[in-house]
C-alpha cells in the first residue's frame, strides 16, 4: 500500500451577530479548522485533523509534506513522522509545521486501524467503550446569571464536568465562581481557565476563592512564556492542580513543562502537539513525572475523535474537553456525532477513527482553494 495523495480542506464558520461570544481575546465571530484527507492507491482513506493558521496548513502540505509522502507506505508511521520532522524542524519545532504533521499523522493512525479492522485505540491498549468527558464553555457573559443557565444546561447534555473562563476582573472572577458552583452543585467537577491573564499577586488574591469552591483544576492562569510563576503559585493553591499545554508543541515543548514541574495535568492536542504519535510519547514521560493528561481540544470533532481515542488508551489520562460553544465542526462535521452519557464521550465503534463525515457540512463550510482565510476573529487565531 502507497500513499497516493495529500488533500487539505480548510473549513471556516462565522456566527450571527446575536451566536457571537465575548472572551479573553475579544468578540469570537466564527470558527476555522483544517481537515487532511490521505487517499491510497488500495482505496483506504485517512482522516485527521490541524488546529492552526489555515493558509499555512496548506502551504505546508502542498508545498513540503505531500511531495515527501506521495509513495510512502501509509503503515509505517513512525517513520513518516520522523521524515516529516527531519524536513521541517528548522522552522516547525513549536508552531504550525508540527500541528500539520500531526493531522498527517491522525490520519495514517485512521488507515492503519482500517487496514487491520480495530478502533485505533484498541490498537494501541486496552479496550474501553467510552471515556470521561467535560463541557468547555462558559465563556465571559455581561450578566453572571448567565452563567447559571449555561452550566445547568450542559449538565442537561449529560455532562458531569464543566470549564468555565475567568481573568476578566477581580469582581467578575469571583462572582462567576460562586454562581457557577452554586449551579451545578458540590458533586460536579469545576475546571477553571485563566486565559493567561492573571499576574502572580492576582493570582494569589484568587486563591481563597478557587480552594473554596472546589476548582478540580486551575488550567494557564499563566502565559506559557512565565513557567516561574505557575512554580511559584503553587504554595497558594494545595491541592489544586495545575494544567497547561495548549500552547505547548512537541514532546521537547512538554518535556518543559513535565521536567520543569510547572504542571501536574499537561494538555496535549493531536491536531497541535504532532499527533497521536506525539502525544503516546508525551503521555509517557508524563508518566515518569507523575504527571496526569487531560487534552486539550477546540476544533473539531475529527480532532475531539483523535483524543478520545487517546485518552482510551492512556491510563492516567483524566478526561477529553467538549466545546459547548456553538461550534458546528463540533456538532454537525460527522454523520454520528460526539455522544454524552453520564458524563461519558462514547467511543465510535468502527474501525481507525471510526467517524464518517457529513458531506452536506464539509461542503457548506469549505474555504474554497486559492482563497485567503477572511478577516475574523476565530477564537484562537485573529486575522485582520
Amino acid at each position: 500500500m502507497k500513499i497516493r495523495d495529500i488533500e487539505v480542506i480548510n473549513l471556516r464558520f462565522e456566527y450571527p451577530p446575536e451566536r457571537r461570544f465575548h472572551y479573553a481575546g475579544g468578540i469570537c465571530t466564527g470558527r476555522l479548522t483544517s481537515l487532511i484527507r490521505v487517499d491510497t492507491d488500495e482505496g483506504a482513506v485517512g482522516l485527521g485533523s490541524v488546529y492552526s493558521h489555515p493558509d499555512l496548513v496548506r502551504t505546508i502540505v502542498e508545498g513540503q509534506l505531500r511531495p515527501l509522502l506521495v509513495g510512502a507506505d501509509p503503515l509505517e508511521i513512525e517513520s513518516c513522522w520522523q521524515r516529516c520532522y527531519t524536513l521541517t524542524r528548522w522552522y516547525g519545532r513549536k508552531g504550525a509545521a508540527v500541528s500539520v504533521l500531526g493531522g498527517i499523522d491522525i490520519a495514517l493512525w485512521d488507515i492503519k486501524g482500517k487496514v487491520e479492522g480495530k478502533r485505533i485505540c484498541d490498537l494501541l491498549g486496552p479496550v474501553k467503550e467510552s471515556v470521561p468527558a467535560y463541557a468547555s464553555g462558559l465563556l465571559w457573559k455581561r450578566e453572571v446569571a448567565e452563567l447559571k443557565d449555561e452550566a445547568q444546561s450542559h449538565l442537561g447534555q449529560g455532562f458531569l464536568g464543566v470549564k468555565m473562563r475567568l481573568g476578566k476582573d477581580r469582581s467578575y472572577d469571583l462572582a462567576a465562581l460562586e454562581a457557577v458552583r452554586e449551579a451545578i452543585g458540590p458533586e460536579v467537577r469545576l475546571m477553571v481557565d485563566g486565559n493567561a491573564r492573571y499576574s502572580l499577586g492576582e493570582a494569589r488574591r484568587m486563591a481563597a476563592a478557587w480552594l473554596a469552591t472546589g476548582v478540580f483544576w486551575l488550567e494557564e492562569p499563566f502565559a506559557p512564556e512565565r513557567p516561574d510563576a505557575f512554580r511559584d503559585l503553587r504554595p497558594s493553591i494545595p491541592g489544586i492542580p495545575l494544567a497547561a499545554g495548549e500552547n505547548e508543541f512537541g514532546r521537547q515543548g512538554f518535556k518543559e513543562l513535565v521536567d520543569g514541574d510547572v504542571v501536574d495535568i499537561a494538555q496535549p492536542d493531536c491536531c497541535r502537539c504532532g499527533g497521536l504519535t506525539e502525544a503516546l510519547r508525551i503521555a509517557e514521560d508524563a508518566a515518569e513525572r507523575d504527571v496526569k493528561i487531560a487534552p486539550h481540544t477546540w476544533s473539531d470533532a475529527v480532532a475531539l475523535t483523535a483524543n478520545m481515542h487517546f485518552v482510551a488508551a492512556t491510563p492516567h489520562a483524566l478526561t477529553v474537553e467538549v466545546d459547548q460553544t456553538g461550534n458546528p465542526f463540533i456538532e454537525e462535521l460527522l454523520v454520528d456525532g460526539p455522544r454524552i452519557v453520564a458524563g461519558q464521550a462514547v467511543l465510535p465503534k468502527g474501525p481507525g477513527l471510526g467517524v464518517e463525515l457529513n458531506p452536506d457540512t464539509v461542503r457548506k463550510y469549505t474555504v474554497p482553494r486559492g482563497r485567503a482565510t477572511p478577516p475574523g476573529n476565530y477564537s484562537d487565531m485573529v486575522f485582520m
